[in-house]
This record gives C-alpha cells, structure tokens and sequence, in this order.
C-alpha cells in the first residue's frame, strides 16, 4: 500500500492506493494523524478511491484515525470509497459510523 498526505485549509488530506491491510504503513499513518492532531488539525479527509482492499487490520487502523481526531473534538471522513470497499462499509457498518462523502466540498464546517 501507498499513501501520501498533506495539510491544506487545516485539513489532513490522506490518499490511500493499494490493498490496506495495516501492515508497516499503517503506523506511519497514524503517526501522520497524530502529528496533524498535535497541529490543531481537526479535520481529516481520506480518500480511498484507489483502495483496492482492506483487512480488519486495515478498519482497525481507520477507527483509530477516527477515535483520536473525535477525542479531539474533530472528524474524519471517507472520500470515494470503491465499489468494493463501499460494499465492506456496508456490511461491517461501518458507514454508519464514517462519514462517507464524494468531494472535499462535503467537509462539514
């Protein structure tokens, strides 16, 4: 798996490529999440729309993402996910608890 990530309108922008499934970049991820969070970042957009595959390893690191940005008073959100890792959202729930949304526009405020 890739990632790149960057901070823009004080957003933490993650893209993610590849089959997440926690391995090594999954604690380099969230050592990018921290450091935004100790930045007063709040906000964080995933976009995993070239996210072929994810484990529980790799859920697992998303709701940790989530649990330390919502401690904080902040939120994180799914962009584009595939039809695939919709699909997995769907079965596990998980959507109900991920804002799912198509564009950084959806960033709520």
């Amino acid at each position: 798996m890739n990632f790149t990530h960057e901070i823009k309108k004080e957003r933490l922008l993650i893209s993610l490529s590849g089959d997440l499934i926690g391995e090594d970049n999954g604690t380099s991820i969230l050592e990018v999440a921290t450091s935004a969070i100790q930045e007063k970042v709040l906000a964080c957009v995933i976009d995993i729309s070239n996210l072929r595959y994810i484990n529980s390893s790799g859920i697992g690191v998303l709701i940790t993402i989530l649990t330390k940005f919502r401690n904080k008073g902040g939120e994180v959100y799914l962009m584009r996910p595939s039809e695939s890792v919709q699909k997995l959202l769907v079965i596990t729930k998980l959507n109900a608890i991920f804002q799912i949304i198509q564009s950084e526009a959806e960033v709520i405020k």
